[in-house]
């Protein structure tokens, strides 16, 4: 074998290593977000000169399954993770008091249903479908993503992903194809949750709007497919009871309601503290009080604040100050990188590093 020939055999070999890490890291990151398993890229082998054989590439999972080959383990489902590990992620979500109870409460619910189905005791039908209601920002979304993987875990559900949509994901422009929107939307949430945020704008304020027509088609999967489909409306408290209570169908299939409380002053500092954790970010002692003052003056309207989502935004906001400062000076540090000072607080508020000493004495006082 002459030196190309070597050199090509070598790169052949690192690419098949790349590839198979690459199918092994796609696979590992699951269905949760997008449904279906993501499929690795394909890595082509340079062309050899000469009368070398490349290496035969391989074969599609449609050509193995057709040559009697068994499919592609990456179109199989996750497997299921212990339920217990999912409940103590959910006990350390900040704050959802009520919901985390709820879902508890659910939990031992579905448990008790299949055991009585497996000792032949009569049971009633088990409907899962349910209205989240809140302002945005209050886990809602986050919530359903996990209540899909531990309904995953208790078996009620074959695959365990989230599928999120709203109006413009399954209401088309002309009649007859919102139907098929809405369908697709169903077919590629099946073995999951369907989590429908803003649900009540399917509600049109016109005769001819096609929203009714995606309600229906919804109406008839969750019937369809009740054993292997969990569909989930959500948004604002009184829009989404208006919304339920307009249609006998919606009435009758969603039976279970989870409010999701504003979080408290205290709540928010304590989502700001764990993102400056999650960053590597250390929160200087004199700033944790104006960073509270900070939030509670942001927080004023709680549905254009965002709650959580809001937290992220000071957040942000904050690093840009920071970075400003130290942008300045001279020599910067890791410990500089990591520390968020009151000047940096008070700078995204606007405010004057006087009148922060100010407000502190007053705190002190």
């Amino acid at each position: 074998m002459d030196k190309k020939d070597k050199k090509d055999e070598i790169i052949l070999q690192q690419l098949e290593v790349i590839q198979t890490l690459t199918e092994h890291n796609l696979r590992r990151m699951g269905t949760d977000f997008w449904g279906a398993p993501l499929k690795a890229p394909e890595v082509k082998a340079p062309e050899k000169s000469g009368t070398s054989q490349a290496p035969e590439e391989p074969k599609a999972p449609e050509a193995a399954q057709a040559a009697g080959g068994a499919p592609e383990a990456e179109n199989a489902p996750p497997p299921p993770e212990k339920l217990e590990d999912l409940q103590k992620e959910l006990d350390g979500y900040i704050g959802l008091a009520a919901v985390k109870q709820e879902v508890r409460n659910l939990i031992d619910l579905v448990k008790i249903h299949q055991l009585r189905e497996k000792n032949g005791l009569p049971v009633t039908e088990l409907s899962l479908h349910m209205v989240f209601s809140g302002s945005p920002g209050t886990g809602k979304t986050t919530i359903a993503r996990l209540l899909a993987r531990i309904f995953h875990a208790l078996g009620i559900l074959s695959k365990g992903q989230l599928v999120e949509v709203d109006r413009s994901g399954l209401v088309a422009g002309y009649v007859g194809q919102t139907a098929l929107k809405t369908r697709k939307a169903v077919e590629k949430a099946l073995g999951g949750v369907l989590f429908i945020d803003e649900a009540y704008a399917l509600n049109g304020s016109s005769g001819n709007d096609f929203g009714q027509e995606a309600i229906d088609t919804i109406l008839k999967a969750m019937e369809d497919h009740r054993d292997d489909l969990v569909v989930i409306a959500a948004g604002y408290d009184d829009l989404m009871d208006r919304f339920i209570h307009s249609n006998p169908g919606l009435e009758s299939r969603f039976n279970r309601f989870l409010h999701f409380e504003d979080y408290s002053p205290e709540e928010l500092l304590a989502i700001f503290k764990m993102r400056c954790g999650k960053g590597c970010y250390e929160l200087e002692e004199a700033a944790e009080g104006l960073v509270r003052d900070f939030l509670r003056e942001e927080n004023r309207d709680p549905e254009s604040f965002g709650n959580a989502r809001g937290v992220r935004n000071v957040f942000e906001r904050i690093l840009v100050c920071q970075a400003n400062r130290l942008a300045g000076q001279e020599n910067v540090t890791r410990e500089d990188l990591m520390k968020l000072t009151a000047a940096d607080v008070l700078a995204a508020r606007g405010r004057a590093p006087q009148e922060g000493k100010a407000l502190r004495a007053g705190e002190d006082a």
